[in-house]
């Protein structure tokens, strides 16, 4: 075989091309940025309820969806682990409706994490943090849920990698890099998240966080949702016996009703085994994501609604999707057929 000619004088390049290059990292900086979850795992038993070790194969299936969970060594990413997923969005979406392009690359202070999430500090903080991180990594998910209008069927881990960049000198961490994972990267290009109350770090139990996440998913901003108990516990993932996790919720509902301490929904257990989510009056209001629209949106606008105040109707558009608490997947095309709809009804102003 002819080797290929190459240049007089020229030197192979002894290195393999780069196959996964690096975007720049995005820095969190944002620190009061709002509490926000992706919704898949609002919907879909992912994390480990238990405050052990856990690893345990587990496997879900609800009508079409299905998802399996798969533990490393370090055993079964847990519901409180879910906190660095949770910050990372936040920052994320935070920086979207800025103007800022966002990176699935991370890059942030430990103990901003912490104080963001309520976590505990001191070396035994920083030690469950790293923890944390090494379960998130290690948690492998298969699964055929759609996020960001993309089924994901191979295995994947909900952060991709971590790195512990700058320590103390007591080795305590300051600095980590992540890489998140496609579905949670997905998820956060295509708003598939809500807002939470900054309460929920704040609750102990995981069973409380998990209820709480369901009822926030389905309950949004409706007067009230009821869920049979049976439904419920699969949604939840519980592995106690039925009869358990009825005493679980109904401890839950007895002291929601002595101290109203779940966020934005009352909890009441049924004497017929229905669990009723009541949104709480105050204070309740949800910070709607809708996102930025692109400039020549508008000038797409004023031909969809001759003669209305574009702008004027991008207020209205925002204020409608706040009211139905609606996340548009594309931000354009959802205020365009807004604008449509708007001009069929009232005509040119």
């Amino acid at each position: 075989m002819t080797a290929p000619h190459r240049p007089h004088g020229a030197v192979p390049n002894p290195l393999d091309p780069d196959r996964y290059p690096q975007g720049d990292f995005f820095v969190c900086d944002i620190l009061d940025a709002t509490p926000k979850g992706d919704m898949a795992p609002m919907e879909h038993p992912i994390f480990s309820l238990s405050t052990r070790p856990d690893t345990r194969r587990l496997r879900y299936e609800n009508g079409r969806n299905w998802i399996e969970v798969r533990p490393s060594d370090a055993g079964l990413a847990t519901i409180h682990d879910r906190d660095v997923l949770i910050f990372c969005i936040s920052q994320l979406v935070a920086a979207m409706n800025e103007g800022r392009e966002p990176s699935r690359y991370v890059r942030f202070n430990a103990a901003d994490l912490m104080r963001a999430t309520n976590r505990a500090g001191g070396g035994a903080g920083y030690e469950r943090l790293q923890a944390a991180f090494l379960r998130l990594q290690g948690t492998q998910i298969v699964t055929n849920i759609v996020t960001g209008g993309e089924e994901v069927t191979s295995a994947f881990s909900l952060i991709d990698q971590v790195k512990i960049i700058r320590r103390t000198q007591g080795g305590r961490m300051v600095e980590v890099e992540a890489k998140l994972s496609d579905w949670t990267w997905n998820a956060i290009r295509a708003h598939e998240v809500l807002t939470l109350h900054r309460d929920y770090f704040r609750l102990r139990k995981p069973l409380e966080r998990r209820i709480y996440e369901i009822a926030r998913k389905h309950c949004g901003m409706q007067t009230d949702w009821r869920i049979s108990l049976t439904k419920l516990h699969l949604k939840v993932g519980s592995t106690s016996e039925l009869r358990v996790f009825r005493q679980q919720v109904g401890r839950i509902a007895e002291a929601d009703a002595a101290h109203a301490h779940m966020p934005d929904y009352a909890v009441e257990l049924t004497e017929t085994d229905m669990v009723v989510f009541r949104l709480r009056r105050e204070p309740a209001v949800f910070d709607v994501e809708v996102g930025r629209l692109m400039p020549e949106t508008y000038q797409e606008a004023r031909a969809y609604a001759p003669g209305w105040d574009v702008r004027h109707l991008e207020a209205e558009w925002r204020r409608w999707c706040e009211a139905e608490e609606i996340e548009p997947r594309n931000p354009d095309r959802h205020y365009l057929k807004f604008c449509t709809s708007w001009s069929e009804k009232r005509g040119r102003p």
